[in-house]
C-alpha cells in the first residue's frame, strides 16, 4: 500500500495512493531507513482506518497527536487525519483534572492526591501534551522533588514515595482511558512510604505523664484511645459511640473512614485493656444525660489538636516526638504484638501485618538490651515489664455490666461498685494481690 522512495541525494520518501485513487509522497529529508520504514507502516495503518471506518488505536492515535505540524498537515490534506481542531489534544492538566474529578476518595486523601498533581503541573506546565512526556522527563521530575525547595526544606523519603506513586497511578489511568499507549513513568521507582527516623515509642511511664497533665476526662480518653487500644486520632475516635462499649465483655467496637471502603473493614473490636478502661469510666460518669459521642469535643472542626497535644506535653515535662498520634498508635502496635500472635494485633488495629511490619512495628533499645542481658536504663524499660508497671499504677476496680445509660446511685450499690455520685451507701476498700503481684481495689459495700 505504500513504498519507500530514496532520491539521489539520499533523501527518503513514503510513496502511497489516497484514498480519491491520487499518488501521494511525503517527504521525510535524511533520515535512516528503520525510519522510514516505521513511518511508511504508520501510513499503511492510517490507510487501513480510513478505508473501513475503524477508529485509531491508542498507539496509533499517540504518534499521530506527536507529529510535527507540517507533517501533520501533509496528512490532513491527503485525508489521511483529521483536522487539528478536530483532535483531542490531552495535556498534562486537562489529564489531572478529569482525574480530580473521577476521585472518590476521603478528604485526606484527595490533599494528599492534588499535592501530588500540583508538582505535576509545576513540572510539566498544564499545556504539555501527555504524550509528549518521556520516561526519561518522567525520571528527571523524580530527581526534582527530592530537591530542596526556595524554603530550603526538602520532602521527606516517605513522602517522595508517596508522590510517585500517585504520579504512576495518574498515568496508569492514562493508559487504561486510551489516552496513552504506554505510560512514562511505568518503570519508574517509588521507593518506601515508611520513614523509620520519624518512629518514636512513647513510653508507658510518658504516656502517664501526660494524661497527669491533661485539663479534663475528654483529653485523656483522646491519649488514651491513641495509645491503648490504637485508634486512629480523630477520624475513629470522633466517631466512637457509647452505645459501641461492651463494658461487661471488654471490648469495642470501632468504626474506620479510612478502610470503610474495603470489605469486611469497615468496623473492628478492639479490647478494652484496663489502663483505658478506668479513663473511659471516668468519662462516662462525668458525660450529661443522652450524649452518645465518647468524645464530643472533637465534632468541633475549629479544635486545633496538634497544637493543644503540644501544650499538654510541655506541660508534662516531655518534649513532642514526630508524628504525634501516629506514633501513638504504632507504640500500642508495638506492645501488642509482643504479646499476641501478629494477626490478633493487626485485626485489632485494623491493618494487616504487612502493614504493620511497614509502618506500625518499631524496633527499641529495650530489645536490644533484653537480648543482650543487659538491664533496663531509665524509661526503656523492656517488653515484658512495660504492661505490668503502668498497669499497677491505673489498675481500679471495673463495673460488671454497663449500657449507654447513667445507673443511679441506688443500682450503683446493689452492683456492689460505689459511683461517683453514690449517696445512699458507703464503701470500704481493701487491697488484694494476684499471683503476679499486681494489687488492685476490691470494693466492699456497707448498707
Amino acid at each position: 500500500m505504500a513504498s519507500i522512495s530514496r532520491d539521489k541525494n539520499g533523501k527518503k520518501r513514503v510513496c502511497f495512493t489516497d484514498l480519491t485513487g491520487t499518488p501521494r509522497a511525503i517527504h521525510l529529508g535524511e533520515v535512516s531507513v528503520k525510519a522510514a520504514e516505521s513511518f511508511k507502516l504508520r501510513i499503511e495503518a492510517l490507510l487501513q482506518d480510513k478505508i473501513i471506518g475503524r477508529p485509531h488505536d491508542a498507539e496509533l492515535a499517540e504518534w499521530l497527536a506527536s507529529r510535527p505540524k507540517f507533517i501533520r498537515k501533509r496528512l490532513e490534506k491527503y485525508g489521511l487525519a483529521d483536522p487539528l481542531a478536530d483532535v483531542e489534544i490531552v495535556t498534562v492538566g486537562g489529564l489531572l483534572d478529569r482525574i480530580e474529578a473521577a476521585l472518590t476518595v476521603k478528604d485526606g486523601t484527595r490533599t494528599t492526591y492534588l499535592q501530588a498533581f500540583s508538582m505535576l503541573k509545576d513540572y510539566f506546565v498544564v499545556e504539555t501534551p501527555v504524550t509528549s512526556i518521556t520516561p526519561a522527563q518522567a525520571d528527571e521530575w523524580r530527581k526534582s522533588i527530592t530537591q530542596a525547595n526556595e524554603d530550603g526544606k526538602v520532602l521527606a523519603s516517605a513522602t517522595v514515595a508517596k508522590r510517585v506513586r500517585v504520579a504512576k497511578g495518574v498515568f496508569q489511568k492514562a493508559v487504561k482511558w486510551g489516552i496513552l499507549r504506554m505510560s512514562p513513568f511505568a518503570d519508574l521507582r517509588a521507593g518506601s512510604q515508611s520513614n523509620p527516623d520519624r518512629a518514636h515509642y512513647v513510653t508507658p511511664e510518658t504516656t502517664q505523664a501526660i494524661l497527669a497533665a491533661c485539663p479534663d476526662d475528654q483529653w485523656r480518653a483522646i491519649i488514651a484511645l491513641s495509645r491503648f487500644a490504637g485508634l486512629r486520632c480523630p477520624s475513629e475516635i470522633v466517631a466512637l459511640r457509647w452505645g459501641d462499649v461492651n463494658w461487661e465483655r471488654g471490648r469495642m467496637s470501632v468504626r474506620s473512614p479510612k478502610t470503610a471502603g474495603h470489605e469486611g473493614h469497615a468496623v473492628r473490636v478492639v479490647p478494652i485493656v484496663p489502663e483505658l478502661r478506668l479513663i473511659l469510666e471516668s468519662l462516662f460518669d462525668s458525660a450529661e444525660p443522652g450524649t452518645e459521642a465518647v468524645v464530643p469535643r472533637l465534632r468541633d472542626p475549629s479544635v486545633n489538636l496538634r497544637t493543644s497535644f503540644q501544650r499538654i506535653i510541655a506541660k508534662a515535662g516531655e518534649k513532642p516526638w514526630p508524628r504525634l498520634f501516629h506514633n501513638m498508635r504504632s507504640s500500642c502496635a508495638s506492645d501488642w504484638v509482643e504479646k499476641f500472635p501478629n494477626h490478633v494485633a493487626a485485626a485489632w488495629l485494623g491493618h494487616s501485618p504487612m502493614i504493620a511490619a511497614q509502618h506500625y512495628l518499631q524496633t527499641r533499645d529495650a530489645h536490644f538490651d533484653l537480648a543482650a542481658g543487659m538491664p533496663a536504663k531509665g524509661q526503656e524499660s523492656d517488653a515484658q515489664n512495660d504492661a505490668p508497671k503502668a498497669r499497677n499504677e491505673t489498675m481500679r476496680p471495673s463495673a460488671s455490666v454497663r449500657t449507654g445509660r447513667r445507673e443511679s446511685s441506688e443500682e450503683s450499690c446493689f452492683s456492689g461498685f460505689a459511683r461517683a455520685d453514690a449517696s445512699e451507701c458507703e464503701t470500704a476498700t481493701k487491697w488484694e494481690s494476684d499471683p503476679d503481684g499486681i494489687r488492685t481495689h476490691v470494693p466492699t459495700v456497707k448498707g
